[in-house]
């Protein structure tokens, strides 16, 4: 948890307590439903709380807006998300029932009003969102096809309404195979977070 107050020493105590019973609540659920690598729930507020975070060093979410984190998983980068921006509203979907049943369960234990868990693949999805978040899902121009139908045409950010989306290493070659007429934005993760984990790793935002 130390790593999360590092880099974001401003949380109110509601923030800090949620963001602490993170790790008995994975750890917990992963015991029953693998939503998180094994070897890797030891290393959760890194790799996964932080990791998620990256998102609010670049964007700030205004409150009443609405974002659609596509591919959940187990409720990144929606749930830590959720915690920092208390007053914008997340939809969290995935696929997989399972996942989304450890996020309705770990969304009641930190009493987050405002999140939405929901199994629904994004093609079925009618409403629409400011913003798209997603992490570790698929490749950037599959991401665009499903999230650009389901933006809102008003903007009421300092960006325009698009896909965030945290991408490893091989993201300049997703982007080489854009159509050129998309604005994209990539930012290393590595600028602001020192930690090793982080070395090629991105924030990108693509206009919608």
């Amino acid at each position: 948890m130390d790593i999360i107050k590092k880099y974001f020493p401003d949380l109110t105590p509601l923030q800090v307590q949620q963001f602490e019973q993170l790790l008995l609540l994975y750890r917990d659920w992963n015991q029953k439903i693998n939503v998180i690598s094994r070897k890797d729930i030891d290393n959760l507020y890194e790799r996964h709380v932080l990791h998620s975070l990256a998102i609010a060093k670049l964007y700030n979410f205004l409150p009443g807006a609405e974002v659609l984190d596509l591919g959940t998983g187990g409720g990144f980068p929606g749930i830590p998300l959720a915690i920092f921006f208390p007053e914008t509203q997340f939809m969290l979907i995935d696929g997989t029932g399972k996942k989304i049943r450890v996020v309705e369960e770990v969304k009641t234990a930190l009493g987050l009003k405002n999140v939405r868990a929901k199994q629904v693949r994004a093609e079925e999805l009618k409403q629409r969102f400011d913003f798209v978040i997603s992490r570790a899902v698929t490749q950037l121009d599959k991401l665009i096809t499903w999230s650009f139908r389901l933006l809102k045409k008003k903007h009421q950010h300092a960006i325009p309404n698009g896909l965030i989306t945290l991408k490893g290493g091989n993201v300049h070659t997703e982007i080489k195979a854009l159509p050129r007429k998309e604005y994209v934005e990539i930012e290393p993760i590595s600028n602001f977070f020192e930690e090793g984990f982080f070395e090629e790793k991105f924030v990108v935002y693509v206009q919608g």
